[in-house]
């Protein structure tokens, strides 16, 4: 199984159309289109899931391909580095600031 990142989607793009695209080009296990936590809305990016031997001509032929006015970025998925959280967690402030004593 390879797992396809898909960049620069429009933002109407829908699961069933992404799966559609991808399905010409063979059998499509899975689709995710992430959305943005705080808003719910689309994030412009997904995910498909296709056999190893269908994702390399799937890539190939989408990438570049042009969705409604946008310019798809088709490759494979890479893993999220080890150990990351993505947030800045809480920093609280320390020591003496321009006049504030404690």
């Amino acid at each position: 199984m390879a797992k396809i990142y898909v960049g620069n989607l429009p933002f109407s793009a829908t699961e069933d159309a992404v799966r559609t695209l991808f399905g010409a080009h063979g059998a499509v296990q899975s689709v995710a289109l992430p959305n943005d936590r705080e808003t719910g809305r689309p994030r412009g990016f997904g995910f498909v899931e296709m056999s190893s031997s269908d994702a390399p001509q799937a890539i190939a032929a989408l990438n570049g391909h042009s969705m409604e006015g946008r310019s798809l970025r088709v490759n494979e998925a890479q893993d999220k580095p080890a150990g990351r959280s993505g947030g800045g967690g809480f920093r609280p402030a320390g020591g003496m600031r321009s006049g504030n004593r404690w």
